[in-house]
């Protein structure tokens, strides 16, 4: 993606994680974050393999100093990796790692040798509109309906219900205020608002979730953990052992609704939740997994699992929708690895202050036109808005709305829950137990199909979605 917007979001998440030096990769691209200093691999014999190799190679091309690799912290965690270090992280600045970038091309010959890749970056994981935002969410009419709205039901759920765990940020405060979420349970969000009573960015992104998944499939037993409640963003070493934690907590779940992830420019996925991965291939649960929103083919993991030989049935990435639905939004990623698409932009949900008001100040400012060079209404550009970090400094001041209850967002973060619950109607109203049946039965029986960038892609479109289409905005005065 374009790097404004990506480099604004890297100096939030620098702020949300002051005690962790990031870098931007690869080589100051701007495609994903990195731990500085560190890199990942399995513990026992295969990271000592790591450290020793690249002590050599520090010793033979004077890339770092040998003295410094070591293992960090104690090992015997459920994902399965060390970190250890191979350059000071103090050193350099965010334009990348080249001791980081030394110790992986180290590991290249050994790990031809293995057949296995042995050595990662310790990546930042993020929900999918944190390092790759598809917009911030607008306010509605007080009056306005959810989209999609909520499916008629009749009596109350079975103990046969789809449960559903949500693995994102909390719940808020009031959200049994929104009637289907009444019957939704999870962790809170954490620190809602700022010392000055303003809406923190990504809060309330968990809630908005899980208001669309009651909303497609309102019998759907619903919990949300709040395992990435700090500011959304989270290293990979600690995410494989998140995912595990929330799991185990209620059990492994019928389907897991994940929209975070990161790319790491590689196409076998990632070191820090192989573990947890391959756990999952033995459960029955289902993953459905955001796409991410960096308007590319390069693969987003977890989602891009979805294409990996063995992981077919046990994990199903979704692409991003555009609000009328006849392609792909601007955003979504794509290519092969996208195996659906659901409505993903401008989708109406529950966010927060059902009693009360909550003012929210905008962090980014939008374009002129489609920062991917798409020709219609999209959130690029509409609704018009000023940002804090946009202006540098600058005199403009920034836009402040308030929200009343429900909000309009995008991103393939709600996609996602759309297809989950579109999984589990299936489910209910088959009488079908197994998720991972009710997802290949959903798929085969879908008979709307999109052209997103040359792909004929199936489209996942709830009866109670209702597209929305946005005249063309006016250019700015």
């Amino acid at each position: 993606m374009p790097p404004q917007r990506f480099r604004e979001q890297f100096r939030q998440i620098q702020r949300s994680m002051p005690d962790v030096p990031l870098a931007m990769g690869p080589d100051d691209a701007g495609e994903f974050l990195y731990e500085k200093g560190v890199v990942l691999a399995r513990e026992g014999e295969e990271a000592q393999v790591v450290e020793d190799t690249v002590r050599g190679h520090f010793r033979t091309f004077a890339a770092g100093a040998p003295d410094r690799v070591r293992r960090l912290g104690p090992a015997g965690g459920r994902s399965g990796v060390v970190r250890i270090q191979v350059s000071d992280p103090g050193e350099g600045d965010a334009a990348g790692d080249p001791a980081v970038a030394g110790a992986l091309r180290s590991l290249a010959a050994v790990e031809g040798r293995a057949g296995r890749r042995m050595v990662s970056r310790n990546h930042v994981v993020h929900i999918a509109v944190n390092a790759c935002p598809g917009d911030e969410p607008v306010p509605v009419a007080r009056d306005a309906r959810p989209n999609p709205a909520v499916a008629p039901i009749e009596g109350e759920p079975g103990e046969d219900a789809a449960r559903v765990l949500v693995v994102d940020t909390g719940l808020m405060h009031d959200y049994r205020q929104y009637p289907p979420l009444a019957r939704t349970h999870g962790d809170a969000q954490v620190a809602e608002c700022d010392d000055d009573g303003v809406l923190q960015q990504y809060c309330g992104h968990g809630t908005f979730i899980a208001g669309l998944v009651a909303a497609v499939a309102p019998h759907t037993d619903i919990t949300v953990s709040g395992a990435l409640n700090d500011a959304g963003a989270v290293l990979e070493h600690e995410f494989g052992e998140k995912l595990f934690d929330a799991v185990e907590a209620g059990g492994w779940p019928d389907v897991l609704s994940l929209s975070a992830g990161t790319t790491n420019g590689r196409t076998d996925g990632l070191l820090g939740v192989d573990a947890f991965m391959r756990e999952l291939r033995r459960q029955r649960t289902l993953l459905v997994a955001a796409a991410g929103n960096n308007a590319g083919a390069t693969p987003f993991w977890p989602a891009a699992y979805a294409d990996l030989p063995g992981y077919e049935d046990a994990v199903l990435s979704v692409g991003a929708l555009r609000a009328d639905g006849e392609s792909g939004a601007c955003f979504s990623n794509h290519g092969g690895w996208v195996k659906a698409y659901a409505p993903g932009e401008r989708l109406t949900s529950a966010l927060t202050g059902f009693r009360t008001p909550v003012p929210y100040i905008y962090q980014h400012s939008t374009y002129d036109t489609c920062r991917y060079g798409f020709s219609y209404a999209c959130t690029c550009h509409h609704p018009r808005h000023t940002g804090v970090l946009s202006e540098d400094g600058g005199s403009a001041k920034p836009d402040q709305v308030m929200f009343e209850g429900l909000a309009q967002w995008s991103g393939t973060s709600f996609a996602t829950p759309v297809a989950v619950g579109m999984i589990a109607s299936r489910m209910a109203a088959a009488g079908e137990r197994d998720p991972r049946a009710a997802r290949r039965q959903l798929l085969d029986a879908v008979d709307e199909f999109v052209e997103v960038h040359g792909a004929h892609k199936p489209a996942l479109l709830p009866p109670t979605w209702s597209p929305v289409r946005v005249p063309a905005p006016t250019a700015r005065p």
